[in-house]
């Protein structure tokens, strides 16, 4: 499985790139998983609901499953894990892009905006490959126009070793 990062500020515009990015490498036959890294509490349960009774009662493990989907909430009761913990857990696919995790050692893109107010990340990361943004940028790494999916997705696919 191949992994590849996108990274950046909040409000960047990073999920609005990979779900693009999704889109378009699915619509290159790619099959793709992603892991998205958030910094506060998230609930997918809501109280009273027969899974959320499950979870409360001590249930490790809950699983929802339909026609349509399957989810699984696993309470792990410590600290937040660690990128390879979840990766480990996914079924394999071509690739795996991960939102967020930007300090881990793994391939990356960052996304940047001049509006954010924040500063570049790629001079002090040597793992951010490219910085895919709108403005006109000099940098040591390629720069990418955030609103070229197709580039941002060659650029990933060739990265990876995906590309045909």
């Amino acid at each position: 499985m191949k992994i590849y990062g996108v990274i950046g500020w909040k409000n960047s515009g990073k999920t609005s790139l990979m779900e693009r990015l999704v889109a378009e490498i699915t619509r290159r036959g790619f099959s793709v998983s992603t892991v998205k890294h958030v910094h506060h509490d998230v609930d997918l349960d809501h109280p009273g609901k027969d899974t959320f009774r499950h979870r409360v009662a001590g249930a490790r493990e809950v699983v929802l499953a339909s026609s349509d989907r399957l989810a699984i909430m696993v309470e792990h009761r410590g600290p937040e894990p660690e990128l390879p913990a979840v990766l480990a857990r996914l079924a394999r696919v071509d690739l795996v892009l991960v939102e967020g995790y930007k300090r881990d050692a793994h391939p990356k893109i960052e996304v940047w905006r001049a509006e954010t107010g924040h500063p570049l990340i790629q001079p002090g990361d040597p793992l951010v490959r490219a910085v895919a943004t709108d403005t006109r940028l000099i940098l040591p790494v390629p720069v990418l126009d955030l609103n070229d999916t197709g580039a941002v997705t060659d650029f990933i696919l060739h990265e990876t070793g995906l590309a045909v």
